[in-house]
Formats: C-alpha cells, structure tokens, sequence
C-alpha cells in the first residue's frame, strides 16, 4: 500500500510521462488537476522542451502551475522567473564544432527568446517544431552563441542518442551535464542546470519537502529530480536505468500512467 498521506507537490516530467505519444495531455488529467488544487496540492511541469513549448500543451492552467523547462535551465511561476542556469559562451562555442562533426546530428541552441537551429534538413525540422514552439533558422549557430545566452544545446540524431552522440562527448562529462533526455535526443547544460536543482528550488519557495514530494518520470534526465522526492514513479515505457531507480512503477504513458496514480493519490485523501 502507498501511502500518500504527506503529498502537497506533484511534478512530471512531460515527453514519455504526462504526455502519450502523440503528444496530447488528457481530458483525464485537466480534470484530475482540478480535484488536485482542492486539496492544495501543487502541480509542476519538469520537462527538456522549451518553457514555451510546455505551457501551450497546459495552456488553460498554466497561471495555476510551476514550470521547470530546458531540463532545470529555467524555472518560471506563470511569467515570474524563479531561477535560470546559462552554459557558458565559451563551451558553447567550443562544442558547436564538435558536434557538427557528428553525422546525422542537429543541433538547437536553446535561449530564452526562442531556440536557434542552422539545419536545413527539412525532415529534422518538421519533427524539432513539436517541442519548441518559438524558433528562427539561422546561417551559423557560432554567431548566436558569441552574443545570446544559451540555456542549453539540445543534439538529435534519428537512429540514436545514447550510440551516436553520447560517445563523442562522454570525455566532457565533468565540465558539462550530459543528459540522455529520450532516444534521439541529448542535452548538454551547465553542472548545476538539471530538474533536481529546479525542483528544490520549487520546493523551498512552497515550503514543501522532499518526502511531500510526487514525481513521475521516463528518462535520465528525470534522475535528480526523483531522488528530491518521497515518491518517485517510473512510467512502464520508462528507461530501464529509471525504473531501477524509481520506488514504484505505473503504467505507460499510452495508459493514462500519471492519471492512475493521481486517482489513487485524491482517493487517500477522501
């Protein structure tokens, strides 16, 4: 038996967790949440997507939640900006090369204005507009990074992150975060820019404690912010390293996994 007796935050992660594959929020959910702000406990959206990206999937509370996107690169309460992790100019610059070198790979610089890409592979860009809405295609991503702050740089490659990426720049694990962020995508940030670091954050500004804590999540990029939580569920799709980690697993993301939990989490406190 789960005992959700302590709960007063829920956090979830977005892509492979809140949201099924094709990219929908449920009915289910925007009624749950509801139920949720009743019992005054607090939703927050964790997710790599950009913050524009996440709040026009909850548009219709997204006055009413905590947002931590770019992976922990930014946190906002509505428009109020509660934290932000820039990677610094210099690394920025320094990977851009490294990185075009890899076949098969994209690139995005995510900023805070909008998110910066040089591919002109038609393809790549049909499928980067699901997860940032705000974007501008430029000649050379050099020129943006000597002169806007980035968040983050955000590498796709259509067969595999984890087999094609992650080797080349593995060796710079200690400089910068690496995150396996799903199975085409890797994110590099700055040490301090993960979802563990935003959530504490959140958690101090609500008063809330780690074991008042419910998070839910799919991938490596979910880890720090599961060991911030009490309870910590991984998705059936999840990663197998994320389910090793997690106390519970729940269902898929394609099963209404998030939804099924939070049904059990408002039944506890009837």
């Amino acid at each position: 038996m789960i005992d959700f007796s302590k709960i007063k935050l829920v956090v979830s992660d977005m892509d492979g967790t809140l949201l099924n594959t094709k990219g929908e929020v449920s009915a289910l959910f925007f009624k749950l949440f509801n139920q949720l702000q009743q019992q005054n406990i607090t939703f927050c959206a964790a997710s790599g997507r950009q913050h524009n990206s996440i709040v026009a999937k909850l548009d219709s509370i997204k006055n009413k939640i905590y947002v931590i996107a770019e992976n922990g690169g930014v946190a906002k309460k509505g428009t109020n900006v509660l934290l932000s992790n820039f990677l610094s100019a210099e690394k920025v610059i320094h990977l851009i090369p490294v990185l075009r070198k890899i076949e098969g790979t994209n690139m995005v610089l995510c900023c805070d204005d909008a998110a910066y890409i040089e591919s002109t592979d038609q393809r790549f860009i049909q499928l980067f507009q699901e997860y940032y809405h705000s974007f501008k295609q430029v000649d050379d991503l050099m020129t943006i990074a000597k002169t806007v702050p980035v968040f983050k740089i955000a590498v796709y490659h259509f067969d595999s992150s984890e087999h094609f990426i992650y080797p080349v720049v593995k060796d710079l694990n200690d400089e910068i975060l690496l995150k396996i962020s799903g199975i085409n995508w890797l994110d590099i940030s700055d040490t301090k820019a993960n979802k563990g670091n935003a959530l504490r954050e959140v958690q101090q500004l609500l008063n809330v404690t780690k074991e008042e804590t419910l998070v839910f999540g799919d991938y490596h990029n979910d880890i720090e912010m599961m060991q911030e939580a009490g309870l910590s569920f991984a998705m059936g799709n999840a990663h197998k390293d994320i389910k090793k980690i997690a106390k519970f697993t729940t269902k898929s993301n394609n099963d209404f996994g998030v939804e099924t939990i939070l049904e059990q989490l408002l039944k506890s406190k009837l």
